[in-house]
């Protein structure tokens, strides 16, 4: 899998202690080349961050997944700098991986935290989740005072129930309040030829999510509208993201999506 490379970018790899204790390895790129590789913010530069999550640590997941190296490309070309980490008890990052993700959605939340204590600028958040990472960052709320999108990449429906040990519901409910903070802008990418969920599951797992942001809306005791929702299907798409064409039309929805 070739991955375009137009600059050569400042990058800084490094580990973060998080108030919990837990420490998480990281890789930071700076979207211009003339930035310095730390994450200390340039006096006048308006910030944008990307933070990519990883597949299941449990089947190997860790932050030089190919698809989220895909992934990077777009976001740097759209002026984000993208900070990769390894979840805990990946690489360098500390810490036990949970069964639920109970733990790694506690570890984004202050992870994040310290990249806003770190780019004070910072007005402009993307969670892109990969599988897995999906639904860890389909667990953050959207940020008073930054405008925060997500990306839900191959959102695992299929085999959610055992991912999380059986706590679906706490994902399908974490996904709802989401949807319905008028300020989120959320973005789901799947294929249609994913190895772990049918096109089918995908179908209608979609329709719920947009019949209940449409009765949202139409409610009478509804204080406020739902957030954005964009959902694309990529023709020939597996979900490891392979097929050249795919890839192409990935890489094309990202560009084109991003704030």
């Amino acid at each position: 899998m070739s991955i375009p490379r137009t600059l050569v970018r400042a990058s800084h790899r490094d580990t973060v202690r998080l108030p919990s204790g837990t420490t998480l390895e990281y890789t930071l790129i700076r979207s211009s080349s003339e930035l310095p590789a730390t994450p200390e913010t340039v006096d006048g530069q308006v910030q944008k961050l990307a933070i990519c999550l990883h597949p299941w640590s449990w089947l190997g997941g860790r932050m030089n997944d190919p698809v989220l190296q895909l992934l990077t490309e777009p976001l740097l070309e759209r002026g984000y700098d993208v900070l990769r980490y390894n979840s805990r008890g990946v690489g360098k990052s500390t810490g036990w991986a949970s069964f639920t993700g109970s733990r790694e959605a506690e570890d984004l939340k202050e992870l994040v935290q310290w990249a806003r204590s770190e780019m004070p600028d910072l007005n402009s958040l993307v969670l892109a989740g990969y599988s897995h990472g999906s639904l860890i960052a389909s667990l953050h709320p959207v940020l008073d005072n930054i405008q925060t999108s997500h990306i839900l990449l191959s959102y695992p429906i299929g085999p959610r129930h055992w991912l999380t040990a059986f706590h679906g519901s706490h994902y399908t409910n974490a996904l709802k309040s989401l949807l319905h903070d008028s300020r989120s802008n959320v973005l789901i990418i799947h294929g249609d030829d994913d190895n772990f969920t049918s096109v089918d599951a995908y179908d209608a797992w979609v329709t719920n999510l947009q019949k209940d942001r449409e009765a949202l809306s139409s409610s009478e005791q509804a204080v406020q509208s739902p957030g954005k929702l964009e959902v694309m299907k990529v023709e020939g798409a597996s979900h490891f993201w392979r097929e050249e064409d795919a890839v192409g039309r990935l890489l094309d929805i990202v560009r084109s999506w991003l704030p």
